[in-house]
């Protein structure tokens, strides 16, 4: 007889206790926003459905229109990349590194970010200077892990200019299908904070590995606005996870899962831990899954682009979460 089986039979009993009441939890933060995708969209419902199933998102894929060339991406931003390459390395490994924005367009961006107040946590509620971060939490009694501009960022020409720029509707359309139209802009940043709960760090799709589901196709471009090493909470991509799915992360109503669970699936040598200098980018299919991580000493800045195929959310415009 197996004297240990019990108490290892309760540890697991408890474990999964806790796992169950942490996954209420997260689907009870996210049920104002999903409500709220809902009554603005109804067809957002089967898309939540149906997008994480890898047999649901082909057959969507057979709808993807024919994209024709734009004439005006010789006026891009982006100096040496090929469009070409871009999309067949998003078609095969979900990730292209080596965006890399003008220094006049990365600086005039971080320098907005620096004078202008932001939103801590995706609450409007929290407003402060990023530059005043420590004072900020000790004023508000909790954690800032991050601070959004979202429709601010609209105000700063640096931006929009990279919003428009031709290249990335471009990649957008020959890799999602000539119906690719921007759905997402946004700028934050992400601070260290030893007091972070786990529900901040989820909110900020911080330290867990998650898949994005709020299209049937996305891609999505991303700069750093100043420079990130490993203790700048670098943005990790699982290469190729993008085109495969376990049956389990299919299933599940929950995007995020934990880091060991992922890679023993997808593979230990597959994940990408993208650094860079200030300007440095990369475009990825967020339907892969990915993470960033919670700075260690420096706060991160970054810039996101996403494109779709569906009708743009108002909320999502900027990425904004709905809040109780």
């Amino acid at each position: 007889m197996n004297l240990g089986t019990p108490d290892n039979s309760g540890a697991a009993s408890l474990e999964a206790i806790a796992r169950d009441g942490s996954l209420f939890k997260r689907m009870a933060v996210r049920i104002p926003t999903y409500l709220t995708d809902l009554r603005e969209n109804p067809a957002w419902l089967p898309m939540f459905v149906l997008a994480r199933t890898m047999a649901g998102r082909r057959i969507h894929w057979l709808g993807a229109e024919r994209a024709r060339a734009l004439q005006d991406t010789a006026e891009t931003m982006f100096t040496g990349v090929d469009r070409q390459a871009v999309v067949e390395a998003l078609r095969s490994d979900g990730l292209f590194p080596g965006l890399i924005l003008p220094q006049a367009i990365h600086e005039e961006i971080a320098a907005f970010a620096r004078r202008t107040p932001c939103f801590g946590n995706f609450d409007r509620r929290l407003e402060f200077m990023p530059g005043e971060h420590a004072e900020a939490e000790k004023r508000l009694g909790r954690s800032l892990l991050s601070g959004h501009y979202f429709e601010r960022i609209l105000d700063c020409s640096a931006a929009l200019a990279i919003q428009k720029d031709p290249l990335l509707l471009d990649v957008a359309r020959h890799y999602l299908g000539g119906q690719a139209k921007l759905i997402t802009t946004r700028v934050w940043w992400s601070f260290p904070t030893g007091k972070a709960s786990d529900a901040d760090k989820n909110l900020a799709s911080l330290g867990k590995y998650h898949f994005d589901l709020d299209d049937w196709r996305m891609l999505k471009f991303f700069f750093y606005l100043m420079p990130v090493d490993e203790g700048t909470g670098p943005h990790v991509y699982v290469r190729g996870s993008h085109k495969r799915r376990a049956l389990k992360h299919q299933l599940t109503l929950l995007v995020g899962h934990p880091a060991g669970e992922v890679l023993d699936i997808y593979g230990q040598q597959s994940p990408v831990t993208l650094t860079g200098e200030a300007g440095f980018g990369f475009v990825e299919d967020p339907f892969g899954f990915h993470m960033g991580t919670v700075p260690a000493r420096t706060p991160r800045l970054m810039m996101e682009i996403g494109f779709g195929v569906s009708k743009p959310s108002r909320r999502r415009f900027h990425g904004e979460p709905v809040i109780r």
